[in-house]
């Protein structure tokens, strides 16, 4: 491990010297390289999906793990997407001169290496590595055991770039120890690691934040909620909340919990459960919710409970009020939403919910790293220090000061 993390920040060395456009270049290189090695991803693919359905996967996990051509072509589009970006490494935030006489200069770097542990999802591989080449920093990647040949696959893909632009492969490369012993060991090697990003179940976070030596940023669960206003508009409402639920389950944006107004239940929940019911949806409700249309009783559990399944609870509230303390008290600070016509409820909902991202009249499934611009992200931080949502190339830089004298003392 000492050995591979040693090659790793040597690595970092030789990247934070990269030109952008050198950069840029060798990103559409590994854009390129996926594609025409896709039939080699797919084999891999394969074999992880048959060991899925060996291990009974449930059908959300299958789907993170599902590889085609078309996702493939994602990952090749979203590594052209991030080369695109204007260049985060060597800005200057900020400048002026100190009383001394010399130039202070604020300027972004990389941060160096960074370990990066998620579960299922292979189209992170390329994701993660190609964020962290363009700002200039050390991929280390832990994939989730059961996209293990999928992850190699793609690690092979973008390393074989690497190797033929005369960069060291440590640059994207996975943890040579992918057992529990081994993420354990990363997560204190502070000597040679500058960030852990892990990306997964609430134990995996838990664990790494409790036993990290190296600093974390979580991309915890995303227990996300909708709230339907008495203002709302009805056919907004449901087109968000079905999107927000039903388009992909099993993501850390889709809706979990969705609340609605007391004024406006009787009218719009059932509605809403024609709506779902279309689409196969569990409904799980509180007891004003069962009142008026037919579902199972929701438990205090199920309000705390990242489904990731077509499965979901309903909540009626009193009020925007209702829907705020419920948030503060069951939300992750991943994503919320409030659907209204009302712009003064808006603000309030807006400003009170304590959440990475907010929304007024859209699906909270559009936290996510491409849909903002960034190409992709690392993950999505619910830490408020350093970084917040979706993490891209700007959230994987920190900052250093330039001080250019003319022989000043003190």
């Amino acid at each position: 491990m000492e050995a591979f993390l040693q090659k790793a920040k040597a690595s970092s060395t030789i990247l934070s010297q990269l030109s952008g456009t050198k950069k840029n270049e060798i990103l559409r290189q590994m854009a390129q390289a996926l594609r025409d090695e896709s039939a080699t991803v797919l084999e891999a693919n394969e074999l992880d999906m048959a060991e899925a359905e060996v291990n009974s996967l449930s059908s959300a996990l299958k789907d993170r793990l599902f590889l085609d051509e078309s996702r493939i072509e994602g990952m090749a589009t979203a590594i052209e997407e991030i080369a695109a970006l204007k260049e985060p490494v060597g800005r200057v935030l900020d400048g002026w001169f100190a009383d001394a006489g010399f130039k202070i200069e604020k300027v972004t770097v990389p941060i160096g290496v960074i370990g990066v542990i998620y579960e299922s999802r292979p189209n992170v591989t390329a994701d993660v590595g190609a964020l962290c080449f363009k700002s200039g920093n050390v991929a280390i990647l832990k994939g989730g055991k059961e996209a293990e040949n999928s992850n190699r696959a793609i690690a092979d893909v973008l390393q074989g770039v690497l190797e033929k632009n005369g960069l060291p492969k440590a640059a994207i490369a996975l943890l040579p120890d992918s057992s529990r012993e081994g993420v354990a060991k990363l997560i204190k090697q502070d000597r040679f690691v500058d960030l852990i990003v892990p990306r997964g179940g609430e134990a995996l976070i838990r664990y790494v934040s409790e036993n990290a030596t190296v600093p974390v940023v979580k991309h915890d669960k995303g227990l996300c909620h909708t709230y339907v206003d008495e203002d709302a508009d009805f056919e907004k409402a449901l087109n968000v909340a079905v999107n927000a639920k039903c388009r992909r389950t099993g993501i850390c944006g889709a809706l979990e919990t969705l609340l609605v107004d007391e004024a406006v239940a009787e009218e719009f929940l059932p509605q809403i459960k024609a709506a779902y019911d279309a689409q196969g949806t569990e409904i799980r409700g509180c007891t004003r919710t069962r009142e008026i249309i037919e579902a199972k009783a929701a438990t205090e559990e199920d309000y705390a409970t990242e489904y990731l399944d077509n499965i979901l609870t309903i909540k009626v509230v009193d009020g925007v009020e209702g829907a705020i303390a419920h948030i503060a008290q069951y939300g992750s600070q991943h994503s919320e939403a409030i659907i209204t016509e009302n712009y003064t409820t808006a603000e309030t909902f807006l400003n009170a919910i304590d959440a990475a991202c907010v929304y007024l009249n859209a699906s909270t499934q559009f936290t996510d790293g491409g849909e903002f611009g960034f190409g992709a992200e690392v993950g999505i931080s619910t830490n408020k220090l350093h970084a917040r949502g979706p993490m891209g190339v700007s959230e994987l830089t920190t900052y250093k000061y330039k001080i250019y004298g003319h022989g000043e003392t003190r």
